[in-house]
């Protein structure tokens, strides 16, 4: 054998030593073994998480939950932790959905977006029925707020605390908050929430906010209001809920940006997005794209600290329910299998930034 093969075969069989001294695999062994990097693999190259959101009904489903926590790090409850599950009767308080995600999460070794304290939908009879004085209904938000986040402290990476409190136009939304309390409301909750768990990530989340506009500027507004004064506020949600037939919100980049520069993390915080059905290898196509396009934003900011999937499957969305006649919404189909979605998303990700 020529002298300069067995130098080389010599300075391989060196590498190969050191590697496996190291404890890293080589050769075809090597190859066998690699797992497939998931979402959340990949964005934590990022610095970012990847995450979807669940709901208690399809725990039971096997195939749903082994992809769920296979491929996402952060979890966030669909409906679990809302105020007319956590607190059907006045004072009377019940956690056991929102533990059995917690639960979920934590045997997963994922993290939880808490979602949601303060909203104008899905309240309990006993607090809508009813008119309120102003202070009563402030000692109810602040029981409310405190019970829960106390509940789960240390348990949850961050709190959806007030959500949706704006009207397309910027102007606030007539919720029985606002009407009885007035916009300090928002700095309140803030405030107990910060008390109850002083490490929780603090947002303020809505959708149709993607774009710069009028409703993402009375949030820009209201949150340099409330950091200037010194008001616990720590990042802005867009929940990223799409469709096709609307428009692609074009500047979304620029709009985390400029959240970014207050001193906020933002975060895309229920991403979906929906066509009008039949789904075509087309509207596929473009939905892929628009997923794509998303990730890119945010990877391009870097106080965009992750994404979340309102659950991640068309099996489980909420869209066919609440708009008749549209769906596809999501990155895996109704027999969880990927989709272009899912594969735009993999390529976005896969990116050198």
């Amino acid at each position: 054998m020529p002298r300069t093969s067995r130098t080389r075969l010599g300075l391989a069989g060196v590498l190969a030593a050191v590697l496996v001294s190291a404890g890293v695999a080589t050769g075809p062994a090597a190859q066998a073994h690699e797992k497939p990097r998931t979402l959340a693999d990949l964005a934590e190259r990022h610095g970012r998480y990847f995450g979807s959101a669940t709901d208690n009904p399809e725990l039971t489903d096997a195939p749903y939950t082994k992809i769920l926590g296979d491929e996402f790090d952060m979890i966030t409850p669909g409906n679990g932790m809302k105020w007319y599950a956590t607190e059907p009767q006045q004072g009377v308080f019940d956690f056991s959905a929102g533990d059995e995600i917690v639960d979920l999460a934590r045997a997963n070794k994922q993290k939880v977006r808490a979602h949601t304290l303060v909203w104008h939908s899905q309240l309990p009879g006993w607090l809508t029925d009813r008119e309120w004085t102003a202070p009563e209904l402030r000692a109810v938000l602040k029981n409310h707020i405190q019970t829960e986040v106390r509940h789960y402290r240390g348990k949850v990476y961050a709190w959806d605390v007030v959500n949706e409190a704006f009207n397309e136009d910027g102007t606030y939304r007539e919720t029985i908050f606002y009407k009885t309390l007035g916009p300090g409301y928002i700095a309140d909750a803030l405030r107990w929430a910060h008390q109850a768990d002083p490490r929780a990530r603090l947002y303020l989340n809505d959708y149709n906010v993607e774009a710069v506009g009028p409703k993402s500027d009375a949030y820009y507004a209201l949150a340099k209001k409330l950091k200037a004064q010194g008001v616990p506020l720590h990042g802005f949600g867009l929940q990223a809920h799409l469709a096709l037939q609307y428009g692609y919100p074009t500047s979304l980049e620029d709009n985390l940006r400029r959240f970014s520069r207050l001193g906020l993390d933002t975060a895309l915080t229920e991403v979906d997005v929906r066509m009008e059905l039949p789904a075509t290898e087309e509207k596929l196509a473009r939905q892929a794209d628009w997923y794509r396009d998303m990730t890119e934003s945010c990877l391009a900011v870097r106080r965009c600290v992750g994404i979340t999937i309102w659950d991640y499957t068309d099996k489980y969305s909420w869209i066919p329910a609440f708009f008749p006649g549209e769906g596809a919404a999501l990155p895996w189909d109704e027999q969880l299998a990927p989709k272009p979605a899912y594969y735009a998303l993999r390529d976005a990700l896969k990116q050198r930034r």
